[in-house]
């Protein structure tokens, strides 16, 4: 996105579809073939969705929502988010106007650099096995390359190897290579490497040969993110207080940790959705990040300073702003060219930027009025839709209590909308 457009489009959530579209397109965002895509409702033509998994009978549609008021590294960011669970996209949006007026969201990506696995079993003297290998790093490494030579040819590569003993008395041992992936997610180009290295490993080490795949905890493919957001934004001193002691809660018990992290990565994966992103992969390198040292922990913490929160995310976050979905979904082009990530880099930023937003609105909740009743007021709205009807298309009636409950807030509903941030 351009310096001169900003991410807060306000009153976005009071005007129709046709308006929000009419919206977006003044940005200059998006090419005429986006447009056209998300004019017709975004949907997918069954022949590509055929294309792109087996046995397809059909498409299966979220909605696609914009969080709003972003703003990462210096650059107002639109972040398009495919979600079907009312209240995170609103969130989202209503944590990043708090942290805009504090400068917004800051971070930083390592090296788009991947984690190409080869197993040996039954190897005669692993530890002297290793040392071989090691010693035989720049052969292995000229190996993976020749594996990969477009990707060489544009700044990729191999670019390390570790040799690693599971088991020195079973004789287990795996060898990493360490490859650069550009702007691709990367999952196709490693294990093209560890396939193409593995028979020159078992030569080198000896033993039987096993797998010869990616790891999707990518340690050297950190992200980290940092904001601040001043006590009066969250709503007083005291609610600041509250978030703090919610984080403090997710470090030191793991229980509360789980859900706290589910909480960040509500947005995240609404997001890496919506940009065609491989989020079960996401998902399962920040889960295995949070536990890596023994222990599962929060991926984010919340402490305070003078005046305010400062808030500090870091997970492995492998995305990709070329291949995959981008090669044939039209809705996950235009996702990218309205979020203007020019690189998967930056677009890891954002993405973790997001997250830390929605886990701000999730504890800012919980630290004030509690996580429900916002929560359940937004899907009261989607249930007054006609979301919930019977077999014979009449409204459901409510499980009990809840119709007295919810009564009075259907009418609040579009203002729960406005109060938790969707758009404003």
């Amino acid at each position: 996105m351009s310096q001169h457009v900003s991410s807060r489009i306000s009153g976005f959530y009071k005007r129709c579809l046709e308006e929000r579209l009419h919206a977006i397109q003044a940005l200059g965002l998006l090419d005429e073939e986006a447009l056209a895509h998300l004019a017709s409702g975004g949907g997918l033509p069954t022949a590509v969705a055929d294309r792109m998994c087996e046995n397809v009978i059909a498409t299966h549609a979220l909605p696609l929502g914009l969080a709003l008021n972003f703003r990462v590294n210096q650059r107002d960011v639109l972040v398009p988010m495919a979600v079907e669970e009312p209240s995170v996209i609103a969130a989202a949006s209503n944590a990043a106007r708090m942290v805009r007026r504090s400068g917004g969201f800051s971070g930083e990506a390592d090296p788009p650099i991947m984690t190409a696995q080869v197993q040996l079993d039954d190897v005669p003297d692993a530890e002297a096995a290793a040392a071989r290998l090691e010693a035989a790093r720049a052969s292995l490494l000229a190996a993976g390359d020749a594996a990969i030579p477009r990707m060489v040819a544009r700044g990729g590569g191999c670019r390390d190897l570790e040799a690693r003993v599971l088991s020195a008395e079973l004789g287990v041992l795996v060898v990493h290579l360490y490859v650069e992936v550009g702007d691709a997610m990367g999952a196709n180009l490693v294990d093209t490497v560890a396939e193409a290295v593995a028979p020159l490993v078992q030569r080198i080490a000896g033993g039987t040969l096993g797998l010869r795949i990616l790891s999707n905890l990518t340690v050297r493919r950190l992200v980290r993110v940092t904001a601040t957001v001043a006590d009066d934004a969250l709503g007083g001193a005291d609610v600041a207080s509250g978030i703090a002691r919610a984080s403090r809660f997710a470090e030191l018990d793991p229980y509360r940790a789980t859900t706290h992290n589910k909480g960040f990565m509500n947005g995240l994966d609404a997001a890496a959705v919506a940009l065609g992103q491989d989020f079960r992969a996401i998902e399962a390198g920040a889960h295995a990040y949070a536990a890596i040292g023994g222990r599962y922990r929060p991926l984010s913490t919340w402490e305070r300073i003078p005046g305010g929160l400062v808030g500090r995310a870091e997970l492995p976050l492998a995305v990709g702003t070329v291949g995959g979905a981008t090669e044939v979904h039209a809705g996950v082009r235009a996702a990218l060219q309205l979020v203007g990530a020019k690189s998967a880099r930056e677009l890891a930023v954002v993405l973790a930027s997001v997250g830390l937003a929605s886990n701000l609105a999730a504890l800012r909740a919980l630290a004030s009025e509690g996580i429900q009743r916002g929560h359940m007021r937004l899907h009261e709205r989607k249930r007054a839709l006609g979301g919930a009807s019977t077999a014979g298309g009449e409204p459901a009636a409510p499980p009990s209590g809840e119709g007295k409950r919810f009564a009075a807030e259907r009418a609040e509903a579009p203002l729960a909308v406005h109060q938790a941030g969707g758009g404003t």
